[in-house]
């Protein structure tokens, strides 16, 4: 049943997609905020949303945590809608919509020759982030999970290997043997740390357990690395702020937990910023 509903959603999908291109950039984000708002409440995982936002504290009553999940609906469908412009803002066209911040840590990066790994959660058009450091002349690779959707995943493969980040690793045991092969070689590894995943360790995230991904702590421990977190936020309809902070050093004796639970505190503070920016569809606190 699964692959006639994954069918009928490509179905309604590409000609969505279509649509977007057509209208041209400024009206393709109007419209996708329009339908990511008006569409987003109905599916299952707004109840998720209500609940992480509880889990979190974020927001100060039901009214404001009402606003909060509309508005990340609504910038949902402004990511998808972006997605058929995304050959422009590789290709330069649609750069000037995004102001830099930190762009000397990126440069001192590629000129060391020491591989770093970036740090994220899904923030606004989170694409920006893998393709603004590949361009900036870093040799990257960016970890991505498949979509469900196996009509729709080539598609979106092929956009994020062409125009977002040529070196991508599907998630998984596979895809931690391509980490370390590309470390070794000298690639930085950019990962989203925001997702629940099995084989990571119970960690604080806004005073709750999560599990939590011990990639980055595990090269630390390795391989003495830095780390750089990073942060995109929408100034407004289309223009973004993306920022690379400061590298995080860590001692390499310093224990798993320890760092895992530091770089959550990170993720944390990113979040808090914009609280409408961050997707909060996913099953955080399982």
């Amino acid at each position: 049943m699964k692959i006639i509903k994954h069918f009928f959603e490509f179905i309604f999908i590409v000609p969505i997609f279509i649509i977007f291109k057509i209208i041209g950039y400024k009206n393709a984000i109007n419209l996708g905020e329009i339908i990511g708002k008006k569409f987003g409440p109905f599916f299952r995982s707004n109840y998720k949303i209500q609940k992480n936002l509880e889990n979190s504290n974020i927001g100060n009553s039901e009214k404001d945590r009402k606003i909060i999940v509309n508005n990340m609906w609504g910038n949902y469908g402004k990511i998808f809608a972006e997605y058929m412009y995304i050959k422009k803002y590789r290709q330069n066209s649609l750069s000037n919509n995004i102001e830099v911040i930190g762009q000397n840590i990126l440069d001192e990066i590629k000129n060391s020759n020491e591989p770093v790994i970036f740090i994220s959660g899904h923030f606004n058009n989170f694409e920006l982030m893998a393709m603004h450091i590949e361009k900036s002349g870093v040799d990257l690779a960016a970890i991505y999970r498949p979509l469900n959707n196996k009509f729709l995943n080539p598609l979106m493969e092929k956009i994020r290997k062409n125009y977002i980040c040529k070196k991508q690793i599907k998630k998984g045991m596979s895809g931690t043997k391509e980490i370390l092969k590309y470390f070794k070689k000298g690639t930085s590894i950019a990962l989203m740390i925001d997702q629940r995943v099995s084989e990571g360790i119970s960690c604080n995230f806004f005073n709750k357990k999560a599990l939590t991904t011990t990639i980055p702590a595990q090269f630390v421990k390795k391989f003495n690395c830095k780390i750089v977190p990073i942060y995109i936020e929408r100034k407004n309809k289309n223009q973004f702020r993306l920022e690379i902070l400061n590298p995080i050093k860590f001692f390499k004796n310093e224990n798993i937990q320890i760092i895992t639970a530091n770089l959550n505190k990170v993720l944390e503070e990113m979040i808090k910023r914009n609280p409408d920016q961050w997707i909060w569809t996913h099953n955080r606190w399982k």
